[in-house]
């Protein structure tokens, strides 16, 4: 059975620079024949994966790292203490090759040599903490060579939350790869962007009197946007991923809670840009994801209310494109500080706590209906 959650929001980003590129400009993209602002699916998920830490123990989380030997290695040493913190390095490596990772040395560069060498893998790699707690436990018990069998055997169960939801991609190992059962977005600006500069000083303290210039002058680039950002998580594969009802629904909600009220951090030092979403819609699909998108390819005239107009463009568009593809959602659900036209009878309005616990009930009860 195909069952989707489909997420659309609309949030206003006061002067930011969330998201850089390679020149540290905000990332943007051309759209509907208009330069708009963009923030990438990367950034955001990321910052998703990071709030995830705020409501969820470490035990339902997982690692992406290159020194993912480092990690192994001491949880080798306290499940078996009598093995040296050399040993458990060799023994880290040596788990981790035979499930099909290659792991290097590198070696201190000249003039660096107090850091000493250390283990890598060839790209980063995403395990969850019961995959690396369960890898530590069979190289410590292990009595002679750990076999490829029983080191991808460990790798195919225990997937935590955030590595069910945004996967696996291990070239060398494809057999232990994981589907990402979530997919979200680049965000997108709802209106032409115009880039704008701030010029700024520093002022030295403790300059001479006489010396009236600044300490130190520069320009960074940054621009205002509201933005449509939209994510789908696909249930069915969520659940194969995990394996278990129950641990699907409290990923939907950490993934609904987190989709909601993460934001990438980029100059937030400088900005204080932080805001929450001035609308959200989160619809229940057992056909098809549907991202939105489209009702912002006509970009939003900048006069009176962008914010206003994006949500009243995103609500019309969702009801003519359910309607023209008979393709209405099983159940949905919007938050909003403000009325909206046209949202429908079957909408539910519910705050955020509601929306969580209601996706989460979604979850259990057609899941476990399919059982």
């Amino acid at each position: 059975m195909s069952l989707f959650i489909d997420f659309h929001a609309v949030q206003s980003v006061p002067p930011a620079n969330i998201n850089r590129d390679e020149d540290g400009s905000p990332k943007t993209t051309t759209f509907g024949g208009t330069r708009r602002a963009r923030v990438s699916s990367q950034a955001w998920k990321r910052a998703i994966r990071r709030n995830f830490r705020d409501h969820l123990d470490e035990s339902e989380l997982g690692i992406r790292t290159l020194r993912m030997v480092d990690q192994i290695a001491p949880r080798i040493s306290n499940f078996n203490p009598s093995i040296t913190k050399e040993a458990s390095q060799e023994r880290a490596t040596e788990a981790l090759s035979a499930a099909g990772i290659k792991v290097e040395t590198v070696k201190p560069r000249k003039g660096d040599e107090g850091h000493g060498e250390y283990s890598k893998t060839g790209a980063l790699l995403f395990l969850s903490n019961p995959q690396i707690d369960a890898l530590a436990r069979l190289a410590a018990e292990a009595e002679g060579a750990i076999t490829k069998k029983g080191a991808k055997g460990v790798l195919a169960s225990g997937n935590s939350i955030d590595l069910a939801l945004f996967g696996r991609m291990i070239a060398e190992a494809p057999d232990i790869n994981v589907d990402a059962a979530a997919q979200v977005a680049h965000a997108i600006g709802t209106h032409t962007v115009v880039p704008e500069f701030d010029y700024f000083t520093a002022v030295d303290d403790k300059q001479d009197a006489d010396n009236a210039g600044a300490g130190m002058i520069g320009t960074v680039e940054f621009n205002t946007a509201t933005l449509y950002r939209y994510a789908t998580v696909n249930l069915s594969l969520l659940q194969k991923n995990l394996g278990d009802v129950e641990a699907t629904a409290r990923a939907v909600e950490a993934f609904t809670r987190s989709f909601v009220t993460s934001m990438p951090t980029g100059k937030q030092n400088t900005f204080a840009n932080k805001t929450l979403p001035n609308f959200v819609l989160a619809t229940v699909r057992t056909d098809q994801p549907i991202n939105l998108a489209a009702a912002f390819e006509d970009a939003i005239e900048p006069t009176k209310g962008l914010t206003h107009k994006s949500v009243e463009a995103l609500v019309a568009e969702a009801s003519q494109v359910y309607s023209a593809f008979d393709a209405p959602p099983a159940a949905a659900y919007a938050i909003s500080a403000r009325d909206v036209d046209g949202l429908g009878e079957d909408t539910v309005r519910v705050s955020l706590g509601s929306l969580v616990s209601a996706l989460g009930d979604e979850v259990r009860n057609r899941l476990g209906d399919n059982k």
